[in-house]
């Protein structure tokens, strides 16, 4: 065990794990990976922006999820690459904190953005002679801050509660900054920070699963009471990729508690908590561009070769 007077503010990261054999491979697949990512999340922004006939509320709620995707994955993959370019694995204890706090909101917002999403379906399909009365600027603007502000004020509390507590160890046990790491720096009791993250995860899974069924419950009722065609379509092409979004997400999420139970098999564990960052954060902007009617138009219309007139 560490003096605690003699513990560095510079922490010491564990490798990503991975065969030294293949280090070029990960390397490389991971920056590919990377910026492919910020190509396709930048060029739907970009597309929603420009184009007028695309501000709507369910585009504007997306452009969340897209913003949230960039910054989730910028937190983590240049940090991963350098270190294994530079392979000295040490991040500054602050830097460590404030990656804490980052990578937790992107989880956090990632289920968030998709409830506000989800509410925004259900009064488009439900209520649809009152969507425009509902659905108003001020009205997107209050769900898009209150999907990035509620995520912020829990993990502030979550990394206060581990902030808070003196270090004796300047390892932390994974190849990134987690708030689980980041208090085991501790060698104080830290049962208020698991109650407090287990409480929080509760919570937020709870009530994002919980609003997203009540909604597509109450979707499903109306398409089956009114029995419109038209309606059906609508809900299928609005909500379907709303939907495999969102199971995408709890899928990742899953895999992450399952693999939990396997320590010995520590790459896969850690390649794993990279997956859940960037698989969600390439397939939002491909599905939801691919299945939404009028952004798939605009898309097709930028990227179709034009006709040279004879």
């Amino acid at each position: 065990m560490e003096n605690s007077s003699s513990v560095s503010d510079i922490l010491v990261l564990e490798e990503l794990g991975h065969p030294e054999s293949s280090t070029y491979a990960v390397f490389f697949t991971l920056l590919f990976v990377y910026i492919a990512l910020l190509i396709t999340n930048f060029g739907v922004l970009i597309i929603i922006i420009a184009e007028k006939s695309l501000h709507q509320p369910m585009y504007l709620l997306f452009c969340n999820l897209s913003v949230n995707d960039i910054l989730g994955n910028t937190i983590l993959l240049p940090h991963l690459l350098y270190d294994m370019a530079s392979r000295n694995r040490l991040m500054f204890y602050n830097n460590c904190v404030a990656q804490v706090f980052f990578t937790h909101v992107y989880a956090s917002a990632s289920h968030s953005i998709l409830v506000v999403m989800a509410i925004d379906r259900y009064v488009a399909i439900c209520k649809p002679l009152r969507y425009n009365a509902i659905m108003t600027a001020k009205a997107v603007l209050v769900l898009s801050v209150s999907a990035w502000a509620f995520p912020a004020v829990f993990i502030s509390v979550l990394v206060g509660l581990s902030v808070r507590l003196s270090r004796c160890r300047s390892t932390i046990p994974n190849f990134y900054c987690d708030n689980a790491s980041l208090f085991k720096l501790s060698c104080e009791n830290v049962s208020i920070n698991n109650i407090y993250g287990l409480f929080y995860s509760v919570l937020l899974l709870g009530s994002s699963m919980g609003t997203i069924a009540v909604t597509y419950i109450s979707i499903a009722v109306t398409c089956w009471t009114k029995k419109s065609a038209e309606l059906n379509r609508k809900a299928i092409q609005t909500c379907a990729s709303h939907l495999v979004l969102y199971l995408i997400l709890l899928l990742m999420g899953y895999l992450i508690i399952i693999m939990h139970r396997f320590p010995e098999e520590r790459f896969i564990r850690k390649l794993m908590a990279v997956l859940i960052h960037i698989v969600p954060g390439h397939f939002n902007p491909i599905i939801y561009g691919l299945q939404t009617k009028h952004l798939k138009l605009k898309i097709w219309k930028i990227f179709r070769p034009k006709t040279t007139e004879t």
